[in-house]
């Protein structure tokens, strides 16, 4: 459900690089990510690197899960909490028509106590890379590392409401 001036919040937020919506229910937040998703274009010099800015709970791995869906990973995504990094190959398919991207990397910084840990499993490597969409989870614990980034910031309002801004 669209409110009433959704319309022209998002022209005048998106004319500051800014979006913010609302989703009420689980379609329209796979929705907006699956837009996203497709919005995204492989960065000339380097890999493309998407923040995910939340509280637990606000959405950051079910996002990254509708992107994983959206490029044509087959196997689930789940969190990588405990093992930091998943790499997911993306293969062009009839459905997903081109593989922009040829690696999905999820990262959760969650557990990561300093920065260098990030560096100790190649992360200067894979943002070097234009061949990787890197999505992290709780890149402020990372802050000092982080490249220039899209922030995907996402707030629990209620059970099935969740705001998300995209700069």
């Amino acid at each position: 459900m669209i409110q009433d001036g959704f319309f022209d919040t998002k022209i005048m937020l998106i004319c500051l690089n800014i979006t913010r919506m609302q989703t009420n229910s689980l379609t329209e937040f796979q929705k907006i990510a699956e837009d996203f998703t497709l919005k995204l274009s492989p960065a000339k010099d380097s890999a493309t690197v998407v923040g995910l800015y939340g509280n637990l709970g606000a959405g950051k791995t079910t996002f990254t899960q509708i992107v994983a869906k959206t490029l044509g990973v087959e196997e689930t995504v789940t969190s990588p909490t405990f093992v930091i990094e998943k790499i997911y190959r993306l293969v062009a398919s009839s459905q997903h028509q081109v593989a922009r991207f040829e690696n999905l990397i999820h990262i959760d910084a969650y557990r990561l106590e300093k920065s260098e840990e990030l560096l100790h499993l190649g992360w200067q490597e894979i943002i070097s890379d234009p061949k990787n969409l890197i999505l992290i989870e709780w890149p402020e614990r990372v802050a000092d590392i982080m490249p220039k980034h899209i922030q995907v910031k996402l707030t629990h309002i209620s059970e099935n409401s969740r705001e998300i801004e995209v700069v």
